[in-house]
């Protein structure tokens, strides 16, 4: 008598035929999230700056020097997270969160499209005199 019962034929044929169609299908569905631009809600917290890592994790925030929170997050333009010595010595327009302390604690790096949304604030003492509409992602005087 067999111990070991052989697997349907069947059932063999589709996992075949699924794995051959996965690449098509992946590959479709990656260039069509491509082509599409990645539009990014931002905190009504997050400020305007340009900013330049020179030695992790020391930076230069609007020319003057900072320094990122420990556990800081730096996304690029994809959203995806960067290394911050991956990007030193490059200057970035970003949008930035600070924590308790002044760090800088989240960082994303802008796109031109993003860039192009003005005005947008460069400072806690604009953001308090503007007004914020979170789901245009805009900033207008009061």
């Amino acid at each position: 008598m067999p111990r070991c019962v052989a697997p349907p034929r069947r059932g063999l044929f589709v996992l075949l035929v699924m794995a051959a169609a996965a690449p098509a299908l992946l590959g479709s569905a990656s260039s069509a999230h491509a082509q599409s631009p990645l539009l990014r809600n931002f905190p009504a917290t997050a400020l305007r700056g340009e900013v330049v890592i020179t030695q992790p994790p020391e930076i230069l925030l609007n020319q003057r020097p900072a320094r990122l929170a420990p556990g800081a997050r730096i996304r690029g333009t994809d959203n995806l997270l960067l290394l911050s010595g991956t990007v030193a010595g490059q200057r970035l327009v970003v949008h930035y969160t600070l924590d308790s302390l002044g760090q800088l604690l989240d960082v994303w790096v802008l796109s031109p499209a993003e860039i192009a949304r003005r005005p947008w604030p460069a400072s806690t003492e604009q953001a308090a005199k503007w007004v914020f509409n979170a789901d245009a992602q805009t900033w207008s005087p009061r």
